[in-house]
């Protein structure tokens, strides 16, 4: 990736065994001939921007704000509170009106450039490095505040081949992706992008017929190990073509290899002229290269990439120049670069009116400089220097979002965040309402429950309703049931809303729970989730007795304890004169949680019983006839 006055990218270098749902219900699954849409009054635009924040030039994004000097910090192990009560109302205006704010209903998730492998057992931590003062902690959580998934990227920190070189070691590989995931669970992470381009751009293309595999295998096998913790894989790479093509492109990063493992590709889609002036990312080019990505792998995964920053090569110098004039002035000298966000103001100093070529989708000019002064030994001396400028501009933008809409695309991912200019933003805004999904609203209720509670393994019912906002029913649409112990969603099941939108889902549990029911966003709906509602579950004692036994006789009344647990004790009671009695002395319950009750009874009559285990558990009273 690029990099503007930094260091460039390039040189930097559960567990539900006790969960049953009841499957013995029958489902419609007739969907409409017709499903009324919303109107475009009732749209929000589609989340289909993200990009990079390095941590040099976070404040781009978000204000260097500090607390109240009476907050109280987040205790060991704590997220990091930032709501408005932990800012004073300069602070809090500041963060409503930073560039993250303003722009979050365009997004849903982030890039923090902050990590860089350097060893199997060390991710470094730039973030705490360029920012000494500003805790990450309180980053994450404005990041969070915004309503952002966070999925930081990482670079490849190590020396040429290195890498390939750990990922050729089953033992060195396994150990990367544990620190991977070690990284992302400790901080709370929502995932990982890798950005290891030193396989691209160090290694030489020589090595990657060899590193492709190792490549891969490292992706399958972290993967693995994110998906267990429900935790994302994103990717970002420079392009690839279709493999038949004689023209591979970046073939070490086995897009096709792949696909099955990774949730996001960002693809880096500028660069295309770095060493010679041309254009950034010709139209064509960033075509061709997302139409191989789809070809290969869901739209929806597939992210391209959309510069904010200009290059400005020298083209020529005539004459000698002067000791006094900037060092490098030389045609084939490293171009220049700067923000998108500065282009019009650079232009208007080079005195130069830029013209939009269509043909490559981008705007460039060329100028001159001239340069008088003096030689090192005193003489009079003059240069001219020519310059050749090439950036994108808002209407590149719009032409590339357009792209997005036309493949279905996740959307575009910007380098980086806040450099591009506010007619750029304003056209991925317009392009993001044009393509504004249809928002789902959803609602559970949960039936069977007495006071939010339920006895072990009793039958209650979830209830879902899923429409649009003028409440037109979403038909077919997949719903996640899901439950929360100990502060982890796991999905247990899929169903589909019957032609009403809704679905009913009987259910038992064995321990408490959070529920929810959730849907995945589409490239014509936004996603949903409910509200969380907790189910407490209460234990249960089930009871085998007779139902008449002799008077002066033994008989039994067999009791077991649901959920079951051995060494609980529990007595045998009766009913007499409206108060109960203990029967013989209490048990102590087996490893199955049974307790086994002798009796007698020597007068004739109706017995009612019932059996007290602990202080607060009884079962239901029960009758024998003592004949």
């Amino acid at each position: 990736m690029s990099k503007i006055s930094k260091p460039s990218k390039k040189n930097i270098t559960s567990k539900s065994t006790s969960f049953l749902i009841i499957l013995a219900v029958l489902f419609g699954l007739l969907v409409p001939s017709s499903v009324q849409t919303a109107t475009a009054s009732n749209k929000e635009p589609r989340k289909i921007v993200t990009g990079w924040i390095p941590y040099y030039s976070i404040d781009r994004v978000l204000p260097r704000v500090r607390k109240l000097t009476s907050s109280i910090p987040a205790g060991a192990n704590q997220p990091a509170v930032c709501d408005s009560s932990q800012y004073g109302p300069t602070e809090n205006a500041a963060i409503e009106n930073s560039y993250l704010f303003r722009n979050k209903d365009l997004m849903k998730e982030v890039l923090p450039f902050w990590f860089s492998l350097k060893s199997p057992t060390l991710i470094r931590n730039d973030y705490i490095t360029g920012n000494p003062s500003w805790p990450m902690a309180d980053t994450v959580c404005l990041m969070r505040r915004a309503g952002m998934q966070i999925i930081p990227s990482m670079t490849d920190g190590t020396a040429k081949l290195v890498l390939a070189g750990y990922l050729a070691n089953p033992t060195t590989r396994t150990t990367i992706v544990n620190s991977i995931l070690n990284l992302v669970n400790v901080n709370g992470f929502d995932g990982i992008d890798l950005d290891y381009e030193g396989f691209a751009f160090v290694d030489g293309s020589s090595t990657w017929t060899r590193t492709a595999p190792l490549w891969v295998a490292f992706i399958k096998e972290l993967s693995v190990a994110l998906r267990a913790k429900g935790k994302l894989l994103s990717v970002t790479t420079p392009y690839l073509y279709d493999p038949s093509e004689r023209q591979k492109g970046y073939f070490v990063y086995a897009w096709s290899d792949i696909a099955s493992s990774i949730d996001r590709l960002r693809i880096m889609t500028y660069d295309f002229n770095v060493a010679k002036p041309g254009p950034n990312a010709p139209i064509s080019w960033v075509d061709k290269t997302v139409r191989y990505a789809i070809s290969i792998m869901p739209s929806s995964k597939v992210y391209l990439g959309l510069p904010g920053y200009g290059r400005d090569w020298i083209t020529a110098v005539q004459g000698k120049c002067p000791v006094s004039a900037p060092p490098g002035l030389k045609a084939g000298a490293k171009a220049a670069t700067f923000l998108m966000v500065n282009a019009e103001r650079k232009a208007a100093i080079d005195n130069a009116i830029p013209v939009f070529d269509a043909t490559v989708s981008e705007a460039t000019y060329s100028y001159t400089q001239t340069y008088n002064g003096l030689t090192a030994d005193g003489a009079s001396t003059s240069c001219t220097v020519n310059r050749t400028v090439w950036y994108q501009n808002s209407r590149s933008y719009a032409e590339r979002m357009a792209l997005v809409s036309k493949y279905r695309l996740g959307g575009a991912a910007l380098w980086t965040l806040g450099m591009e200019d506010q007619l750029a933003t304003t056209e991925m805004r317009n392009a993001a309402l044009a393509m504004a999904p249809d928002v789902v609203v959803s609602t559970m209720n949960l039936t069977g429950l007495n006071k939010g509670s339920i006895f072990y393994a009793d039958q209650f019912t979830v209830n879902g309703l899923f429409t649009l906002k003028d409440k037109s029913p979403i038909a077919g649409l997949p719903v996640s049931v899901e439950i929360n112990r100990g502060g982890t969603w796991t999905k247990v099941a899929e169903f589909l809303t019957d032609a009403t939108g809704a679905i009913t889902v009987p259910m038992v549990l064995a321990n408490p729970a959070g529920i929810r029911l959730t849907t995945l966003a589409t490239w014509e709906r936004t996603e949903s989730i409910t509200p969380e509602q907790l189910v407490d579950v209460k234990s249960k004692i089930l009871i085998d007795r007779p139902n008449s036994a002799p008077r002066s006789s033994t008989f039994t009344v067999r009791a077991q304890l649901l959920p079951q647990v051995a060494g609980k004790s529990a007595v045998l009671q009766k009913s007499v004169n409206g108060k109960w009695q203990n029967v013989g002395t209490p048990l102590i319950s087996d490893a199955s949680g049974v307790f086994s009750f002798n009796s007698v009874e020597n007068s004739r009559g109706i017995l009612t019983l019932r059996v007290q285990v602990g202080t607060d558990i009884t079962s239901e009273t029960f009758a024998i006839i003592i004949r």
